[in-house]
């Protein structure tokens, strides 16, 4: 793996690392208001998924499947935001991010303001956050399972 000491993601950053092989790192996001956020991470520096090789391609893309179906299956979002920018950093990754109804930002984006909440939709939404943070374990436990099998197939084929 190529790394630099500027490359925050080359850094580890503080967060919980899921899974790992030499081409993928799989992180839990550790962003407030945000239960579930995952990203996948090209290890190696690589701007772009032209840039991969199509097996390759095939193969971070279906982790990301992999990701998406762990979060849907557990955590039963309203939607799942896919994402992949890569403006700030060289390496490919993709967020994937689990969203409701009553998250700080739906119906926009992660990354816009926060939508006005009156105290009722608050609350409503402080409560889903805590049963979403007590699921967090066991969405953690069925997306391991499944990369891990997933890697066990790859390795045998």
């Amino acid at each position: 793996m190529s790394t630099s000491t500027s490359c925050p993601l080359c850094q580890k950053p503080d967060t919980q690392l899921l899974w790992s092989n030499s081409l993928i790192h799989v992180i839990a996001v550790n962003e407030a208001g945000l239960p579930g956020y995952t990203r996948v991470i090209w290890a190696e520096h690589r701007p772009e998924m032209t840039d991969l090789y199509s097996a390759d391609r095939a193969m971070l893309m279906e982790i990301v499947w992999l990701v998406e179906a762990a979060q849907r299956q557990v955590l039963r979002p309203d939607k799942i935001n896919l994402a992949q920018f890569g403006n700030m950093v060289p390496h490919l990754h993709w967020h994937v991010i689990p969203r409701w109804a009553t998250d700080p930002y739906f119906p926009q984006a992660i990354w816009a303001p926060a939508t006005a909440r009156n105290p009722s939709q608050l609350a409503v939404w402080a409560d889903q956050q805590a049963i979403l943070q007590n699921s967090l374990t066991s969405y953690h436990q069925v997306l391991t399972d499944s990369l891990n099998l997933f890697a066990e197939k790859q390795a045998t084929t």
